[in-house]
């Protein structure tokens, strides 16, 4: 009788902890989505109905206008163009490139570690200021070309310390057995290291994709007179600011179209190029998830 009754009251404990586990959960849940679902049923609403207010998660009356009207911007296939191809080049060029210093600096070996270390943890407290900046980069002839959006930002401080912190925790057997195979130090990187680094090169690859995506100020100092080299959020940023002055402003003579004016509200395509920028990089989340699970289960399993 008692371990019936002990058995009874143990599934009862479960079950509350269960409830407010879900509870709890689901109330995260909420919390996270409401936003991103408000600002989507903003996008899809009738503009002059948004006006009214009370939109939450449903749009009240469903439209593809905020979208098309933002489509009818010049250069906007080009700035996608361009965004696409210098966050891939960009992730995988400085991914690459963050990593081989990386692992230099986790080297035992490496006299000038600490120096270098040193040298890359003060470029996060101290910069030239854009002024000096912008004279580099016109110096080294890198204005209107596409790779003032790759060279500039190769080298991440930050990036490199969260990389090497890992890379300094592998047993360092791996890399002397391999030395003893006769391997060098490519081969040691290139097969060794970074396959087993996946799960923090997965986050850093995240890292650089959302900043070469969300980036326009390059775009704007740099090659903001060559509209070959637009890019998506560059265009986007024009058009937020014509919306915020006026109402919808026609692309070619920078004056507020009143028909346009009368269909579209500033708050309306505000939320449409949020979605326009934000669902594109969460698309890439699915694809590196299994990544960071590996990361957050790396030191759970002792051999």
């Amino acid at each position: 009788m008692r371990g019936k009754r002990n058995k009874k009251a143990s599934t009862k404990k479960d079950l509350i902890f269960d409830i407010l586990n879900y509870s709890f959960l689901f109330i995260i849940m909420v919390a996270t989505l409401f936003p991103f679902l408000n600002v989507l049923a903003i996008s899809l609403n009738e503009s002059t109905d948004t006006v009214r207010g009370g939109i939450y998660v449903w749009p009240r009356e469903f439209t593809f206008n905020n979208y098309l009207e933002i489509m009818k911007y010049d250069n906007l296939v080009t700035g996608f163009m361009n965004s696409v191809l210098r966050t891939v080049i960009g992730t995988i060029v400085g991914l690459f490139a963050q990593a081989m210093v990386a692992f230099t600096l986790s080297r035992r070996d490496f006299q000038a570690r600490k120096f270098v270390s040193t040298f890359l943890v003060l470029t996060m407290y101290f910069s030239g200021g854009l002024i000096p900046g912008y004279m580099l980069i016109r110096d080294l002839g890198l204005m209107n070309s596409f790779w003032v959006y790759i060279l500039p930002g190769l080298i991440n401080a930050f990036n490199i310390i969260i990389i090497r912190s890992f890379m300094e925790g592998l047993p360092y057997s791996l890399q002397e057995s391999a030395k003893v195979d006769g391997a060098n130090d490519f081969t040691i990187f290139y097969r060794i290291i970074l396959p087993i680094c996946k799960p923090v090169l997965a986050t850093i690859a995240l890292f650089i994709a959302v900043g070469q995506w969300n980036s326009w100020f390059d775009t704007y100092l740099y090659n903001s007179m060559n509209e070959n080299l637009t890019t998506l959020q560059y265009e986007l940023m024009k058009i937020l600011d014509n919306t915020s002055i006026g109402g919808s402003m026609d692309a070619n003579q920078m004056k507020p179209n009143e028909e346009q004016l009368n269909q579209v509200s500033p708050e309306s395509i505000k939320m449409a190029i949020t979605m326009v920028t934000v669902v594109p990089i969460i698309l890439v989340y699915p694809f590196i998830q299994k990544y960071f699970i590996q990361g957050m289960t790396l030191g759970a399993v002792k051999q």
